[in-house]
């Protein structure tokens, strides 16, 4: 959690009420990636938020199981499939009703119409606002990927030959279109996504929370990309912000180092994987600070677009500008206390904090999500710490601690099921010979 707009006693959004996300549409959709990137965006905003997945409760009751199970015309099997499936709904009900969650989202196929009425009933017993969100995919060669990237690698076919993984999950979603139908009934709230991201219908849906999530849907898609993450070179004078001094000399050298081995890690993995879909061309945001853009100057020699945004920018220091942490330390005692026992949410005098910047940098989330491109973002570590902190759901309280070294590239490639990263160090001593503003 970062942003949210400020907090309770109970963990909620007083204004917001308790809501269900549920997902709907057939397997290899990209259901999974819409709930897992709902919940760390709720999370985000600081809501309680979590997913319950029917799939995760089949196999952790069953394990893996062959395609008879799924064939709709096995009754026993059905049984067992309605029971867990129902299992896992009064398990979500009870975390809302009873444990104080807020916002909880139920990754499940929900193909049946008499099985969405079924839970949207259930749901609206317990005074739990429903919202359905359906995934629509018309495109095979979405579909493939989805198979190939996602679902093969699925705790469900650890050991399978990848080729005989992809056939059987292809059985197993025909299965399920003998029982699909899509959501046509208007009194139920709905949004449905095509090829998530390319066409947005949205039903019946109302509520601040559910227009955030709504907001939130018409920026995202599933198609693979890489977020690379550096800070900028050091510049004349690391400790004064209002002065925003140039890049030093060594600071051109320590970007020209990032360059070379960038696009040379880049050209190194394009001819390992040699797939059409890992040759996205790769661009650049920066801050408008001059050290991060003189930075970023080095790639646009070799045509790289640069974009700059003033939302990436750091951390104001306020009074502490130029100071040294012992400095800081000298002339704000009672500040330093504070900040030790509330890192994320104290401002020093004059300061922003960590919970003002994420804030900020809510714009930016939205076109990282948006984008299909590679991007690499040279930005100071306090920027660099709230977005890694929301691509890996980091809490709060982990965000002013988590290491940004500048010395080192970090690969983050976000996944169905999260967010994989790789730390490369591309220059062997971290060049800056001064301090910079923390808390």
């Amino acid at each position: 959690m970062a942003a949210q707009l400020y907090k309770t006693d109970s963990g909620r959004l007083f204004h917001a009420g308790a809501i269900a996300i549920v997902t709907v549409g057939l397997p290899a959709r990209g259901k999974t990636h819409v709930a897992r990137s709902l919940c760390r965006y709720m999370r985000w905003l600081g809501v309680t938020t979590k997913v319950f997945s029917v799939g995760n409760y089949r196999r952790d009751r069953l394990g893996s199981m062959p395609n008879s199970w799924f064939d709709p015309n096995n009754k026993s099997a059905k049984a067992d499939r309605i029971k867990i499936a129902n299992d896992c709904l009064e398990d979500l009900i009870k975390w809302i009703t009873v444990d104080g969650g807020q916002v909880a989202v139920y990754d499940a196929n929900s193909e049946s119409a008499e099985r969405r009425q079924y839970i949207f009933d259930r749901l609206n017993e317990e005074q739990i606002h429903p919202v359905f969100i359906e995934s629509i995919c018309n495109k095979p060669e979405v579909i493939q990927a989805n198979i190939r990237s996602v679902k093969i690698s699925s705790p469900d076919y650890i050991g399978w030959d990848p080729e005989q993984a992809v056939k059987d999950f292809e059985q197993r979603i025909e299965q399920h279109m003998a029982t699909y139908e899509t959501m046509t009934d208007l009194s139920q709230p709905f949004v449905k996504l095509m090829n998530v991201g390319e066409q947005i219908i949205v039903n019946n849906v109302h509520g601040y929370l559910q227009s955030r999530l709504v907001f939130y849907l018409m920026n995202l898609h599933i198609q693979p990309r890489t977020i690379y993450f550096a800070r900028p070179g050091p510049s004349m004078n690391d400790m004064r912000y209002k002065e925003d001094p140039d890049l030093a000399p060594e600071g051109h050298e320590y970007a020209e180092a990032l360059k070379d081995f960038l696009l040379s890690y880049r050209a190194r993995q394009r001819q390992i994987n040699a797939k059409e879909e890992d040759k996205r061309p790769l661009n650049v945001w920066t801050s408008a600070r001059k050290r991060s853009k003189q930075t970023a100057l080095h790639f646009a020699e070799e045509g790289i677009i640069i974009r700059q945004q003033t939302t990436l920018t750091q951390i104001n220091p306020g009074e502490c500008d130029g100071l040294t942490p012992e400095e800081i330390k000298e002339k704000f005692p009672d500040e330093i206390v504070k900040a030790q026992k509330e890192p994320y949410t104290h401002r020093f005098p004059r300061a922003e904090s960590y919970h003002d910047l994420a804030v900020r940098l809510e714009s930016v989330i939205m076109e990282l999500e948006r984008e299909k491109n590679d991007v690499l973002i040279i930005a100071h570590d306090s920027v660099l710490r709230c977005l890694y902190a929301y691509l890996f759901d980091r809490t709060e309280d982990e965000i002013p601690r988590i290491p940004i070294p500048r010395n080192t590239l970090i690969e983050v490639t976000p996944t169905a099921y999260g967010a994989k990263e790789s730390r490369m160090q591309f220059i062997e001593t971290d060049h800056s010979p001064h301090y910079e503003f923390e808390h």
